[in-house]
């Protein structure tokens, strides 16, 4: 490419200060370093972790700041060192990495890698401690190793995932985050065996995925658990059969399931961050074989309290991170079932907005609208 070594000027929505309208500017994006690869983003979605983070209501404020983290592109350039992807490659930025050489990346059961896990603090890169992005010198922060709210961006070669030139980077994208952790905390962790029960609690973009995991695996029963009545519709869509909303009853939720069960669900997906919502998919699971998996991000003084009674009666708790895929080995895996046409991406992507109107992306969010809007670079 012409533009390999140089310097790229391109648009980029910048945050500036907390809960304040993302603004369009020029930026300039620095080549790769030593292990790093400068993406051309053509799609990128926005995720509730994005809005967290730009609110920045409980956590340390760094602006200003290129957020975004789910996306797809195609490879500009690569940095020393850089092997295994080539320009022109299709890839998607996640916000976890793979160094391949750590013992997290050495264990099978393990996608908690020591070098390139997520860290939502550190808005520089690793080679060098500096940042690739900077207006008329002033430097703009990174965001989780990927700020795909860029035109182009610089990610650690670890944290790319090569996958088929011919899936659509605007269905995909979303893989990136979301819809992997809540599939994947299903599919690699509850792991429902056909004609089971599951019960999925919150039905956002993650809980809906990890219904679309137990349609996929063939569950049975897919009861969904959120206190909004208006999402049991969108979720018959991925395989939802049964709604409950807590606040129509006078007792646990997890005693209701218990009683519509036969003595409660085999698997349960705690997608809230909620304490007491995951206090009830743990208590919510079969004595002797069920099985509760854990998503959501609690509070920070949260405290999960149960008898330990329930783990004597064979109740078993887990809990994942990025839906235990490791997303350089796996992720590629993931596009192919969607290719197969197994996993179903599109009706995850709801709305559509063009780069300039990214902010009607966190309007949409922000009021509840949709499950992920699709923001096109090119539009």
């Amino acid at each position: 490419m012409a533009t390999a070594g140089q310097v790229i000027r391109c648009k980029a929505a910048v945050a500036w200060e907390a809960g304040k309208p993302l603004v369009m500017e020029e930026v300039e994006v620095a080549p790769p370093q030593a292990m790093e690869v400068r993406v051309k983003i053509l799609f990128t979605s926005l995720c509730h972790t994005d809005v967290f983070f730009w609110d920045c209501k409980t956590q340390k404020p760094l602006f200003p700041r290129i957020l975004g983290h789910e996306a797809g592109g195609i490879v500009e350039s690569v940095g020393q060192g850089v092997t295994e992807l080539k320009p022109g490659d299709h890839v998607l930025p996640v916000f976890t990495g793979e160094c391949g050489e750590c013992a997290h990346c050495k264990s099978e059961e393990s996608n908690m890698c020591d070098l390139l896990r997520i860290n939502t603090d550190r808005g520089v890169m690793l080679a060098d401690g500096k940042s690739r992005f900077s207006i008329k010198g002033q430097p703009i922060y990174h965001f989780v190793g990927t700020s795909t709210f860029s035109e182009y961006t610089v990610v650690h070669v670890g944290c790319l995932a090569k996958v088929n030139p011919e899936a659509p980077l605007d269905k995909i994208c979303v893989l990136s985050c979301g819809i992997s952790t809540g599939f994947g905390a299903t599919v690699n962790v509850a792991k429902p065996k056909r004609g089971q029960s599951v019960a999925v609690f919150g039905l956002g973009a993650v809980g809906l995925a990890a219904c679309e995991g137990a349609r996929v695996s063939g569950a049975s029963r897919i009861i969904g658990i959120d206190l909004n009545p208006n999402r049991f519709e969108e979720a018959k869509k991925f395989g939802c059969t049964e709604f409950l909303n807590p606040k129509d009853y006078d007792r646990p939720i997890q005693q209701v399931i218990a009683e519509l069960t036969n003595g409660g669900v085999d698997r349960s997906v705690e997608c809230t961050g909620h304490i007491d919502a995951m206090i009830s998919a743990f208590e919510c699971v079969h004595d002797g074989w069920g099985v509760a998996v854990l998503v959501g991000v609690p509070h920070k003084d949260a405290v999960f309290k149960t008898h330990p009674m329930n783990f004597l009666n064979e109740k078993t708790l887990k809990g994942t991170f990025y839906g235990n895929y490791k997303p350089r080995s796996d992720i590629p895996g993931v596009v192919e079932l969607y290719m197969k046409k197994e996993l179903e991406l599109d009706k995850f992507c709801t709305h559509r907005v063009s780069f300039k109107d990214i902010n009607k992306a966190f309007d949409l969010m922000l009021s509840g609208q949709g499950i992920r809007c699709i923001i096109s670079m090119e539009d």
